[in-house]
């Protein structure tokens, strides 16, 4: 059946005309294109001129972001190889990193079809690994800003796009209802249909595209729940399914939710429920409540959404203090920014205000309590005031402070980085390419080392190490994966099972929002030969839970590479960055 919910580019202008606002902006936007392939001033002021307006802003940055030897970044030394083809026109780009239960990392060339490997060298470095080509997505299927995960049995799904490839032209908004998983084993992608029952809605496509009527994901968010289910929504309704893996077939669930999905994340909570903050986009019927502050829980129990009371300070860009549907452009964007759970319960949930006086507001919430409070709000740096996160990557660090990246207005740059401790929000040095980049520009992964991974749509694909003080390793130990039962014989290609408590970690890891997920929550197992020091991991599958900080026992079950190195080994489980306490084998 038809719906009256129509999508974004034709939803906004009904609501416009219904409020008699003919006149203003639409809303909201579609999120734009980040400048691809090398940056400079040049190309970045080109791109949206406002960016390096202040000069001397521009200048400070250069003078504080680098991947020298006193930074905490640094550069792959082999970036990615990626090809010019029809899509990225020569200029392309990586986004979308996603580790794999293997322990090696794949990256999309953002927005085409084509997907590239990182594999760590021989001493477990991913600043030194190597690249290869994977299978590329089926025809037809060249999704933009689009939901991912990696699922219990290993493989890696994609859903929707805000953007798509249509009768052969590349970047079409068309918020589809595509999707694909790849078998990292076989090395393939396999289509898979959207739920069946999400409204079928008219899209407005830019010339010389006629509408068209179809089903829509487009950016919305999904999540692998803790009992390894994985949960779509669709962006333009308050409709979600539970996705089947194996039969690849869809449930409704998701009853209750109090406005559309769009623009909102998800954060996995250790109690096994869902949090998001309420965007208010007002899809019709939903009404434009520039005021609104609600969060809401989805309970897997029940299948239900219920409230999770008012975030206290407004964490989505409503345009309340400068104008609201008359603001100047862009705002509302009605943009929310990342949130990570951290180690002791609390989710750090960072917000998005593009009002040229506003400044983006952050809150905490209390797992445990179920209490919301306000935080601290991003600082003016060097004269920049408005700086927020409207849309842009966030990651948990084994130290357990939040890694951030932000910008002023929408996404323009220059990009500031953050981490927050728990009592602090404190300026930290950035990348060499962030005097050019916008806070969407980036994602981030957790990697199995600790250190945190980030690709901006360029080829520079840049690692953050965290600070790893002694009483940071002592709080590693604490929250470290434990081995309760592994076997000790192991043979060259051999699959085996192995058990322990902490599998999963105390946090899904890097977050982004609606566009981008990329979540390590799940055990990989490391083996080093104690001849040669070689690191290589088995791949992992068929994980029994992806609960988080829960003391209950998981198991996972790992195939040992038939290149793996013979003899005494150390075996390791490592769940976002932090691994076990080691188990003696041998590998015969």
């Amino acid at each position: 059946m038809r719906s009256r919910v129509l999508t974004k580019a034709c939803c906004w202008l009904a609501v416009l005309l219904c409020v008699g606002l003919a006149d203003a902006q639409t809303f909201p936007r579609l999120k734009p294109i980040p400048p691809r392939g090398p940056r400079n001033a040049v190309s970045a002021a080109n791109s949206a001129p406002a960016l390096v307006a202040n000069a001397a802003v521009a200048t400070a940055l250069s003078a504080t972001t680098s991947s020298g030897p006193s930074s905490p970044w640094q550069p792959l030394t082999n970036q990615p190889p990626f090809t010019t083809n029809d899509c990225n026109g020569g200029f392309p780009g990586a986004a979308n990193p996603l580790l794999l239960t293997d322990g090696s990392v794949i990256v999309q060339d953002a927005g085409c079809p084509d997907w590239w490997r990182l594999t760590p060298d021989s001493s477990g470095s991913y600043a030194n690994g190597t690249w290869s080509q994977i299978a590329s997505l089926p025809a037809g299927y060249s999704p933009l800003y689009h939901s991912s995960a990696v699922l219990p049995d290993g493989r890696v799904i994609i859903e929707g796009g805000e953007y798509n490839v249509y009768q052969g032209v590349y970047f079409t908004p068309i918020w589809t209802a595509d999707g694909a998983i790849y078998d990292p084993v076989a090395n393939s992608w396999t289509s898979v249909a959207p739920p069946p029952f999400f409204d079928v809605q008219e899209t407005v496509l830019p010339p010389p595209f006629a509408p068209i009527f179809a089903q829509t994901i487009g950016d919305a968010q999904g999540v692998i729940l803790a009992n390894g289910i994985f949960m779509q929504a669709d962006c333009c309704t308050n409709e979600m399914a539970l996705l089947d893996a194996k039969t690849l077939t869809w449930t409704q669930t998701g009853a209750g939710k109090y406005d559309p999905n769009d623009e909102e994340g998800w954060t996995l909570l250790p109690n096994g429920k869902v949090l998001t903050v309420d965007a208010y986009v007002p899809i019709p019927p939903f009404p434009y409540i520039p005021d609104g502050t609600n969060s809401e829980l989805y309970n897997p129990a029940t299948g239900t959404w219920q409230s999770a009371g008012s975030t206290i300070v407004q964490l989505w860009d409503s345009g309340l203090t400068c104008g609201e549907f008359n603001a100047a452009s862009p705002t509302p964007t009605f943009e929310v920014g990342p949130a990570v759970l951290r180690a002791d319960g609390t989710v750090f949930y960072t917000g998005s205000n593009t009002c040229a006086d506003g400044a983006g507001p952050t809150a905490i919430y209390n797992s445990r309590t179920g209490q919301w409070r306000a935080g601290p709000i991003f600082p003016v740096v060097d004269g920049v005031t408005d700086i927020n996160i409207a849309d842009g990557p966030a990651s948990w660090e084994p130290n357990n402070k939040v890694l951030m990246m932000a910008s002023p207005s929408f996404g323009n740059p220059p990009s500031f980085f953050f981490e927050w401790d728990g009592r602090h929000l404190k300026q930290v040095p950035g990348p060499p390419n962030a005097p050019f980049d916008g806070s969407y520009y980036g994602n981030m992964l957790v990697l199995p080392t600790g250190q945190i991974l980030l690709t901006d749509f360029s080829g520079d694909i840049e690692l953050y190490n965290p600070t790893a003080t002694p009483a940071d390793r002592d709080f590693e130990r604490q929250i470290a994966p434990v081995i309760l039962d592994t076997p000790l014989l192991l043979a060259r290609g051999g699959s085996y099972r192995i058990r322990g408590t902490g599998f999963n970690g105390v946090t899904q890891g890097a977050a982004y929002g609606d566009d981008v997920q990329a979540a390590t929550n799940f055990p990989l197992v490391r083996i080093t030969n104690l001849r040669t020091s070689h690191v290589m991991y088995s791949r992992t599958h068929d994980h029994s839970s992806m609960a988080l900080a829960s003391p209950a026992v998981v198991s996972t079950h790992f195939d040992v590479p038939a290149g793996q190195e013979p003899g005494l080994c150390l075996l390791q489980v490592v769940a976002n960055g932090i691994a076990s306490e080691p188990a003696l084998v041998f590998v015969f």
